[in-house]
């Protein structure tokens, strides 16, 4: 109830962050590709005033609906599977004809930090027991399965960083973070010496490309390298203040056969470019600070769960910025992830914005002091 919330609390600084950081997403996306500028816009208008609705809601009066929310979730990503739209052989989207397209795995994100901070709390004295590891797995491990069947590797990877985050400030003890790291860590480097033998079977094709594009660039070009080292090329170009915005020598609008989809996972090459080393920190700064304004908030919880929703939600956004960002610097194998708040996507912008939401509702309801 509003009655409950404490409106001196309310993290203005966090929506003011938000609102400067999607501005700017919006004036890239803008000289990058012009024709998308009104859906942005909308974008935008629709993600402030979500932040403001769902920073109204109760978050402990939405986790008492968490599993039906978890089947949603179930029952969205198995949709988009059988009945989504394909694109460039991989199929994440929702077709609504002339709103565009919905991409759920974008809310299961939000979906998934809900329910590990749900289950975690119910479970925060046998959390270390491997039975209720094995349940949580389990349970985590069905999505996100949906979501890699979509050929969506790196919302997958982003997910399960995000929620092991989660579990680890849930109270994961150090015994268990080695012995699980002890069989993760061999295990991926079994994974990538495998798909760098010839013809590696079990492994999908996509996959195997990523990894030849990344460990050895100049020599995989049609692998997917081409567009990382066109997109470094074009953040060196911007040097240490950019081209500016509206430059006619940008290598990244000028011809978008040069740097693909710079508008989504490749914004922040138009970013170097166009405003140089200073814009890129300037963008990084902001991202850090809302980060960090996350973790404020979750440190001044009242409950558990809230500390860990917020918690989640700054994992969130710190580790898709940097995924985004170390594939445009070619730092990462080519992944598909948005720069929150400054890529072009509705999904993308709706999500993050239940996310700054519940935060800001988990300040509203800061314990007292």
């Amino acid at each position: 109830m509003l009655k409950q919330y404490h409106f001196k609390n309310y993290s203005v600084k966090l929506l003011l962050t938000v609102m400067i950081l999607c501005s700017l997403g919006t004036t890239f996306i803008y000289a990058a590709k012009p024709e998308f500028i009104k859906k942005q816009l909308l974008g935008m208008a629709l993600c402030i005033m979500i932040i403001l609705v769902v920073s109204l809601l109760d978050y402990g009066m939405i986790l008492k609906f968490i599993w039906p929310l978890y089947g949603i979730n179930v029952i969205m990503l198995a949709g988009v599977k059988l009945f989504g739209k394909d694109v460039n052989g991989s199929t994440r989207w929702f077709d609504l004809g002339p709103f565009g397209t919905i991409q759920p795995s974008e809310f299961s994100k939000i979906i998934m930090i809900l329910f590990v901070a749900y289950f975690v709390e119910r479970h925060k004295e046998d959390l270390n027991e491997w039975k209720t590891l094995g349940k949580l797995a389990v349970l985590c491990l069905f999505p996100v399965s949906l979501i890699l069947i979509e050929t969506d590797l790196s919302t997958s990877i982003d997910i399960c960083l995000v929620l092991s985050a989660v579990v680890f400030i849930g109270g994961l003890s150090l015994k268990r973070i080695l012995t699980i790291l002890g069989v993760v860590i061999p295990s991926v480097a079994g994974l990538v010496f495998y798909a760098m033998t010839p013809n590696p079977k079990f492994i999908p094709a996509y996959m195997v490309n990523r990894i030849h594009s990344f460990m050895d660039p100049t020599e995989n070009h049609d692998a997917g390298a081409y567009q990382q080292l066109n997109s470094v090329m074009a953040i060196g170009s911007g040097q240490l203040k950019g081209k500016g915005l509206f430059s006619d020598s940008l290598a990244t609008v000028k011809d978008a056969k040069l740097v693909s989809e710079q508008q989504t996972d490749f914004i922040f090459s138009i970013v170097g470019e166009m405003t140089g080393f200073i814009g890129c920190m300037i963008v990084i700064a902001l991202l850090a600070l809302i980060v960090l304004q996350c973790i404020g908030i979750a440190r001044k919880a009242k409950d558990v769960s809230g500390m860990l929703i917020a918690t989640g939600i700054a994992s969130l956004f710190c580790f898709q910025s940097f995924m985004n960002i170390g594939v445009a610097t070619q730092i990462l194998p080519n992944t598909g992830l948005p720069l929150p708040f400054v890529s072009y996507g509705l999904s993308s912008l709706v999500g993050s914005a239940i996310g700054i939401g519940l935060v800001i509702n988990i300040g509203l309801q800061r314990r007292k002091y």
